[in-house]
């Protein structure tokens, strides 16, 4: 334990966060298709009040990945690949990267024993609510490319890719739109980030402390499972709503995004997608103290 925590402690900032947005990216590239069905089941709203005939074209997180995989193609379950590697270069480096430093410097380089519970979740929120404020323009065109389905004949797409996204945004909308749904976005990204990082690194430190347990992989995947489930239960709300203030420019504030999603599609529709939250936003391997 001495040495692997001096080895980590001997790691620059930068090296820190260039293994941090590495391995985010690669968690990107290889979950992307279940972010996909979770954008399209979050912005599937219910029928309008007598199409009671009208079903729901996605059903359930498996069901809307074979939909989109037999009406759109496989190559559509990674729409938003380009602007997710942007995302995580940018925001998966900085909140897993910075988490060390912040949490050091908000109990003092000087501390000694366990990091208190309340430290770590500070830590965490501050470091997913930095990220995301920077990252928030690659998410938005992300989320607009993810929602986009098959088209009728001769109706032409919205983007031909990321950069099109990006410079059409501009053009159209104005650079500020770039960070449509930032309120939204920063709260669901802290809430998550703490309830990720500050989870496991709490379930990891009490599990340490049980005769028999080591820092070992086994440790690893119960904290992870853990800070999982915790942060889908804490993350799914906001989650839903970023995404629909993304996908639809419509919604006047995240107020009136909220209110009319409950108004509309019930509560439940809040957790809709919630078994893709967590896809790639991964939990990193954080000393447990």
């Amino acid at each position: 334990m001495v040495a692997d925590s001096k080895s980590r402690s001997d790691i620059s900032l930068a090296g820190t966060l260039a293994c941090s947005a590495f391995a985010t990216c690669l968690a990107e590239i290889c979950t992307i298709p279940l972010d996909t069905a979770k954008v399209r089941l979050q912005l599937q709203k219910k029928a309008a009040p007598g199409d009671a005939l009208a079903l729901p074209k996605y059903r359930g997180m498996l069901g809307t990945v074979a939909t989109i995989a037999r009406e759109e193609g496989l190559t559509a379950l990674w729409k938003g690949i380009v602007p997710g590697l942007h995302r995580q270069c940018l925001f998966g480096g900085l909140r897993i990267g910075l988490y060390e430093p912040v949490k050091t410097f908000y109990v003092g380089k000087d501390h000694v024993g366990d990091v208190p519970l309340s430290k770590k979740i500070l830590a965490a929120l501050t470091t997913g609510a930095l990220g995301i404020a920077v990252a928030n323009p690659t998410d938005l065109v992300k989320v607009r490319l993810q929602s986009e389905g098959k088209l009728p004949p001769g109706v032409p797409r919205r983007y031909s890719g990321a950069l099109s996204a990006y410079s059409t945004i501009v053009r159209q909308e104005g650079v500020t739109a770039l960070w449509t749904g930032v309120g939204p976005n920063i709260a669901r990204n802290a809430i998550i980030n703490a309830a990720e990082l500050a989870s496991y690194d709490q379930i990891k430190q009490s599990i340490l402390k049980i005769p028999g347990f080591s820092d070992n992989v086994f440790t690893h995947l119960l904290s992870g499972l853990g800070a999982g489930f915790f942060a889908v239960c804490i993350g799914s709300p906001v989650d839903v709503v970023k995404s629909r203030m993304m996908g639809d420019p419509t919604y006047k504030s995240t107020l009136d995004c909220f209110a009319k999603t409950l108004r509309n599609d019930g509560p439940l529709a809040f957790y809709k997608g919630k078994a893709g939250i967590l896809e790639c936003d991964h939990v990193p391997n954080v000393r447990a103290g």
